[in-house]
């Protein structure tokens, strides 16, 4: 048999490659059927992969304002060429083919298992943190998300993030627009996963092999995904700042705790012959001006801590709601895909039927007649 070979660019929803969030077109149930490769944070990925490089880098600058302090984030919030990660779907077949649930879907599970393992050893310039096999959607699929880095030479940086010159490393040299360096490295991707496909008895059908462009509710529901996963990832930071600000009673009852066996905090007795005037101003009050001083910090502290804490809550109840109303827009898309897919299939079918000729001379007709209609109105 043959079937196609599709690897696209993805958004990069990791959250959601993970499960951590669920969209509509996932079933739950099978969920478990999926094969997590690997999951790693990305700015963990940052520090392992830069730091070294990035310290480097410092070291021989003069002047302050060069020191790069966070490489993450001048990647993903001040970079105009390169991109923090990078992230490829690969896919065999399609769902009236190659379904999940079908005899066929295990075994492109079986190929996509046995081509993501090579995956590292064949691109050691792509480091992949976050790869996912997913069996609890139509086809089965794989999302692999990586950082591209080189380590050939620069002014900067000796070791940096950029995609042209990691696959250049790996020998994919671009030329021209129409034969990039990723185009040259997707379709090298490609023949590995037929030689796979092969051994397995399927061939590679090369018709029609373009990337499927996505529709505009496709795109839309993408988006509202990303934005879902961004107010998600927004209320685990306030979840965890919201930890330290309820810590503030536990710091006070330490304070009180350090106060009671610290001796600067004791009141001694008073020397003989010593007169209570003298004792009060030496002892007495100095003691009860650390005291004052004490709990002025921890009320501050507290006051902080409890408007922060209603600040948090707030946001977190919006965030939350917000959340609950993008799910529900993305429910609507994915039906609104499911009814376009019938709508374009039943269209297949008459066109099959009539011939593509004749579905144009109907199609002519209709639009004449419409345009008849709007000259009528206007007169």
């Amino acid at each position: 048999m043959q079937r196609t070979i599709s690897i696209m660019t993805g958004k990069g929803s990791v959250n959601h490659n993970d499960r951590k969030f669920t969209a509509e077109n996932v079933d739950k149930e099978r969920t478990q059927n999926n094969i997590t490769y690997c999951r790693e944070n990305i700015r963990t990925v940052y520090h392992k992969l830069f730091d070294d490089a990035v310290k480097r880098h410092n070291e021989k600058q003069t002047r302050k304002d060069r020191h790069i302090t966070n490489y993450y984030k001048k990647i993903s919030q001040e970079s105009k060429q390169e991109k923090p990660f990078h992230e490829i779907i690969v896919q065999i077949g399609d769902k009236d083919n190659m379904g999940a649930t079908t005899e066929n879907g295990q075994l492109a599970k079986k190929i996509l298992d046995e081509y993501m393992k090579g995956f590292k050893d064949r691109n050691p310039q792509l480091y992949v943190f976050s790869a996912h096999l997913h069996m609890d959607e139509a086809t089965p699929h794989l999302h692999i998300d990586f950082v591209p880095f080189t380590t050939e030479g620069n002014r900067k940086l000796d070791t940096r993030v950029s995609l042209k010159s990691a696959l250049n490393q790996q020998g994919f040299i671009g030329m021209g627009r129409r034969n990039t360096e990723l185009i040259k490295w997707r379709n090298s991707e490609k023949e590995v996963l037929s030689k796979i496909m092969l051994d397995h008895d399927i061939e590679w059908d090369q018709k029609n092999t373009h990337e499927k462009h996505k529709s505009v509710s496709e795109f839309k529901r993408d988006k509202l995904i990303e934005e879902v996963e961004a107010l998600e990832d927004k209320k685990e930071e306030l979840k965890e700042e919201m930890k330290t600000y309820k810590n503030a009673e536990e710091y006070a009852m330490v304070t009180v705790r350090k106060i009671k066996e610290n001796e600067d905090f004791e009141i001694k007795n008073a020397p003989p012959l010593m007169s209570a005037k003298t004792y009060k101003s030496k002892y007495v009050e100095p003691f009860i001006k650390k005291l004052l001083e004490i709990v002025k910090n921890l009320a501050r502290r507290c006051y902080r801590a409890e408007k922060a804490e209603e600040k948090s809550s707030e946001i977190i109840d919006k965030l939350t709601k917000e959340k609950e109303s993008y799910k529900s827009k993305v429910w609507n898309l994915n039906l609104e895909n499911s009814q376009l897919k019938v709508q374009v299939r039943d269209y297949d079918k008459i066109k099959s039927y009539f011939g593509f000729d004749k579905i144009q001379e109907i199609l002519k007709i209709i639009n004449k007649q419409k345009s008849q209609k709007r000259s009528d109105i206007t007169k």
